[in-house]
């Protein structure tokens, strides 16, 4: 057993690291659980589309309301108590949770509400557990240690946590969340048997906004950054138009039961596993302009695909190649930003992405939620289609830019 733990985390890593890596998987499986049962709570009290819509935005809304002041509190405050703190937080709405739906109080608005809650608490927990690596471990293990994290959330996070939470939530609709609220509070304990280094927190003096719009000035001036964060901003409406009614059109549209809502995202997981395993291999091959371009044609046709089918069998492939492509374009995206972007500016460079990510998602989620309840479950797919395509259009030349995102000179801020 000690030579299956040394293989998957290498001694050198360190047993700070371990109980990090275990706290992260921990979690990681609880949050898969809710990734399927989440929405089946929510269908389950309400089939009017924009609700549905809703609770997917108010996901999504957090990092983009609460993701700077989670970085600055992180760079403040004791990182693995501020880690511990939320962690207990979330433990508990979601036991309050899980006693809701048991004794059948849990209305719709207050689902609503513990989904808020809880995108809001991991918004600021995954912020400071992120900056926790590079304290535990050397610098020539970062790549190391990342990669067992990111293992971590592609298995436990995408792959094993939809379908148990589905399944569970088959059996007892409370059963996944109080599953989850044991799973984060043992995540928390775990995070309390490490030991950090010494270290003081750098509280600077300059104000936030100056800061903010010296990143988002390098971002309007810098091509390919630009023509990024544009394209993940767009290209997040319409994914988020679509994505939002996930769990209604798998089920009106596909005939799908809760399960088969689950295996949906563990499909797409396993796609990912392939596009993280090809990566490399792709990148020597193609370049990262074209990367790109194939990229947003796969995710216009798969759109247009989930449209126009009924059939699961059908779907089922297209989910599959989608998740493909969703890994392949993520690390695509961080591996142009690392090139082009300065060190000091990495972060603030970051957070302009980061508002990309989750303004695309919430615009997109309330207009999928407002096309399905006029016009049908299958109305917000074609929306992404149309709306995907006639970007690619517009912006195909533009990713030219991409392909020489390292050999630009870095604009004045």
């Amino acid at each position: 057993m000690s030579r299956i733990v040394d293989t998957v985390v290498p001694r050198r890593l360190g047993t700070g690291f371990r109980w990090l890596l275990a706290s992260s998987w921990s979690s990681n499986l609880g949050d898969g659980i809710v990734l399927a049962a989440g929405p089946l709570l929510v269908a389950s009290r309400t089939e009017d589309a924009f609700l549905v819509a809703l609770a997917a935005l108010l996901q999504w809304l957090p990092p983009l309301l609460f993701g700077l002041w989670a970085g600055a509190l992180t760079d403040r405050l004791d990182r693995k108590r501020l880690v511990i703190v939320v962690d207990s937080v979330r433990a508990l709405v979601l036991l309050l949770l899980a006693v809701a739906v048991a004794t059948d109080v849990a209305s719709i608005a207050l689902v609503l509400l513990a989904m808020f809650l809880l995108g809001t608490a991991e918004t600021f927990a995954d912020n400071a557990s992120s900056t926790l690596v590079p304290m535990l471990v050397q610098r020539d293990d970062l790549a190391l240690a990342n990669s067992r994290i990111q293992a971590g959330f592609v298995t436990v996070n995408q792959l094993v946590g939809p379908p148990l939470g589905a399944f569970l939530f088959a059996a007892g609709q409370a059963w996944p969340f109080a599953a989850d609220a044991v799973l984060v509070a043992a995540g928390a304990a775990l995070v309390s048997r490490i030991a950090l280094p010494p270290h003081r927190s750098e509280v600077r003096h300059t104000h936030i906004r100056h800061e903010i719009a010296e990143g988002v000035r390098w971002v309007r001036h810098h091509a390919a950054v630009r023509t990024l964060v544009l394209t993940i901003f767009i290209f997040n409406v319409t994914f988020g138009a679509a994505w939002s009614v996930l769990v209604l059109y798998t089920h009106e549209r596909l005939g799908l039961g809760p399960v088969g809502f689950g295996l949906i995202t563990t499909v797409m997981a396993a796609g990912g596993l392939l596009g993280t395993v090809s990566y490399g291999w792709i990148t020597r091959r193609v370049s990262l302009a074209n990367l790109m371009r194939v990229g947003l044609v796969v995710e216009t046709l798969t759109h247009l695909a989930l449209a126009l089918t009924t059939t699961a069998w059908v779907a089922v492939p297209v989910f599959f190649v989608f998740g493909a492509h969703a890994f392949v374009w993520g690390t695509t995206s961080v591996t142009i930003r690392q090139r082009a972007v300065p060190t000091a500016l990495q972060g603030r460079v970051g957070s302009v992405n980061l508002v990309g990510v989750f303004g695309g998602l919430v615009i997109g989620a309330g207009i999928g939620g407002l096309l399905a309840q006029s016009y049908g479950v299958t109305a917000p797919f074609w929306f992404a289609f149309v709306g995907s395509a006639v970007f690619v259009v517009l912006v195909w030349h533009q990713l030219r830019h991409v392909a020489h995102a390292d050999e630009q000179d870095a604009p004045a801020a």
